[in-house]
């Protein structure tokens, strides 16, 4: 039995930064890991203006309970957890996910936390821990687990690499170019057919 490990924003769902920054009119939100390798200095860049402007934890809790998955995406998940173990993998956090999580039928999901204030602020986040995809798609490997991993970002690079099998899906040109070992898919159809293929291959070696 394989494991798929995926991304959550920008695969199966919209970016919820990117959502909150049209929300609130506010560019400097949109920032992601799409443009910013380092995780530490992009959400303390966050944490920052959420404070400059008095925005708290419930305000980016409004937008994501207007959010929904990207089209497509939970039929993508429903197919493949039919067939394989399925693991989001994903650098956002508990306190923000779950109304997506609801959409998407509760798939198993690895992230962090954050920590808020008594006036609702976030003060900090917690770290599952740093680099935690690869960190996870190698513990699955040590279980003696084939796993393939698709993602979209600076991010999931690592975890792509760690996979036996990994693939990029609805990707920045950016980020292609710097990491071509990786095929690119901008459809669900495309990766799943990718993700077959490439659990075929991994049954045949074994």
């Amino acid at each position: 039995m394989q494991i798929v490990c995926l991304d959550l924003e920008g695969v199966l769902v919209p970016e919820i930064w990117i959502a909150f920054s049209q929300r609130t009119g506010i560019p400097e939100f949109a920032r992601t890991t799409r443009d910013e390798p380092d995780y530490d200095k992009l959400m303390k860049y966050r944490l920052a203006l959420l404070r400059q402007h008095g925005l708290k934890l419930a305000d980016i809790q409004a937008v994501i309970g207007s959010m929904a998955p990207l089209e497509g995406a939970r039929e993508f998940l429903d197919d493949l957890r039919s067939r394989y173990q399925v693991v989001i993998l994903s650098d956002t956090f508990y306190e923000f996910a779950d109304p997506l999580m609801r959409q998407l039928g509760r798939p198993t999901l690895f992230c962090h936390r954050l920590v808020t204030d008594a006036d609702g602020y976030v003060a900090a986040y917690r770290l599952r821990q740093p680099d935690q995809k690869r960190h996870a798609v190698n513990a699955f490997k040590s279980l003696n687990f084939p796993v393939i991993a698709a993602g979209d970002s600076y991010n999931d690079t690592g975890m792509l690499g760690a996979a036996d099998a990994g693939f990029f899906i609805h990707p920045p040109a950016g980020i292609v170019a710097q990491f071509p070992q990786f095929a690119v898919h901008h459809h669900y159809a495309d990766l799943k057919a990718s993700i077959d293929g490439a659990a075929q291959r991994l049954a045949a070696s074994r």
